[in-house]
């Protein structure tokens, strides 16, 4: 195993609360190999139902879906950003002044900018405007607002891990942890502009989207995304947030041969989260099988799986990060640690010049395929570094 492999974890305070408690682990941590569980054979479905286990309301899917396809739409294909300039005024125009004051940062609040975590409200205290204290009305202008910078899919994947998190609260009882769509918070930093910088932050438990708006632009990193439960079952529909990438990633490490196996994967153990909260300007050295030592098929698989990840974003900015990415194809590699059985705990890692992908099951609070975290980072470019006006 390769020692670079075994990345340091620097300790966390709340990691030993969190496995005597049995729910997130902390970030970075170590995950234990957990026992590969029955694959979820069906495809990957997410649900547009916006009810959740209790019957609370996370948003409208038609909505949501019809402002980010609406944004694409009325741009043609250009920036979204006037669009979700709109947006974010209609937001911050339906908060009241107490809330308003909550959800405003300046854009160089570099606290607020960090803090965003995997941890669930009792360990980790998020600031902003907290969904809990929201009307209809402003929970619907907030979706419209994420609906306006992120895909469709992304949009779902998101509402999706929220949906997730009520699925746990209504499993959970008692105890210093509080999950649920009530803990999910939002926050702009800066002034909504199409000139000016400007941040909409969303996150809670297993969810941290970071959307930076620089001129026509939008990056979204860097974002973390999660689950647990990472498969359920929401108005008769199987729900797993991150099983499309994970399905590709399963296809694509299958689709090599042993020999190219052999350097793709580096271990047995499956690994934490190298690069997630608290890690900014960390540097790894890309590891595994580069796309150079590839069949053009499974190039296309490639980038298939990192375009799962990319394409959170709306479609616009989406298709400027592939295009970088696709121009050094060569350099870009892919690294998986733990067992290849599809349904497997398994970690795995995409590294580039221009993107950080990492996928990681966690084995704190019952099966590790069932308690995932996932990544987004652009080396260099994080919180918009590398765009410009």
């Amino acid at each position: 195993m390769s020692s670079s492999l075994r990345w340091l974890r620097p300790a966390l305070g709340g990691t030993f609360l969190l496995l005597a408690l049995g729910a997130c682990s902390s970030t970075p941590a170590t995950a234990a190999d957990a026992a590969a569980t029955d694959a979820v054979t069906d495809s990957a479905v997410t649900t547009d139902s916006a009810v959740t286990t209790d019957g609370a309301v996370t948003t409208d899917s038609a909505v949501a879906d019809s402002a980010s396809t609406d944004a694409t739409t009325a741009t043609d294909g250009g920036s979204v950003v006037p669009a979700a300039v709109t947006a974010a005024q209609a937001f911050l125009a339906s908060l009241t002044e107490a809330q308003r004051t909550s959800a405003t940062f300046s854009y160089d609040d570099a606290a607020q900018r960090t803090r965003w975590s995997n941890f669930p409200t009792g360990i980790f205290q998020r600031q902003g405007v907290k969904l809990g204290v929201m009307t209809e009305a402003q929970k619907s202008a907030l979706w419209a607002l994420l609906g306006t910078l992120l895909s469709p899919e992304g949009l779902r994947q998101v509402r999706d891990t929220v949906n997730a998190d009520e699925a746990l609260r209504a499993s959970t009882t008692g105890g210093m942890l509080v999950f649920g769509e009530a803990e999910y918070y939002a926050a702009i930093l800066g002034t909504p502009s199409t000139t000016a910088p400007w941040r909409v932050q969303f996150g809670g438990h297993h969810l941290a989207i970071n959307l930076t708006v620089v001129g026509s632009s939008v990056t979204l990193a860097p974002s973390l995304t999660g689950a647990q439960p990472a498969t359920y079952t929401l108005n008769g529909v199987t729900v797993r947030p991150q099983g499309v990438e994970l399905d590709l990633a399963f296809a694509l490490v299958n689709a090599l041969d042993s020999t190219q196996q052999a350097r793709a994967i580096l271990g047995s153990s499956v690994m934490d989260l190298a690069l997630g909260p608290g890690q900014d300007g960390r540097v790894l050295a890309p590891e595994g099988i580069p796309a150079s030592a590839m069949t053009a098929a499974q190039q296309a698989q490639l980038l298939a799986l990192v375009r799962a990840r990319v394409g959170i974003v709306n479609a616009r900015d989406a298709a400027v990060r592939m295009a970088a990415i696709e121009a050094r194809l060569g350099e870009l590699y892919f690294a998986w640690s733990g067992p290849t059985a599809v349904g497997s705990a398994a970690y795995y890692r995409i590294t580039g010049p221009t993107v950080f992908i990492e996928y990681s099951p966690q084995s704190m609070g019952g099966s590790a395929t069932n308690h995932t975290h996932a990544m987004y980072r652009e080396p260099g470019g994080d919180y918009g570094a590398a765009l410009s006006p």
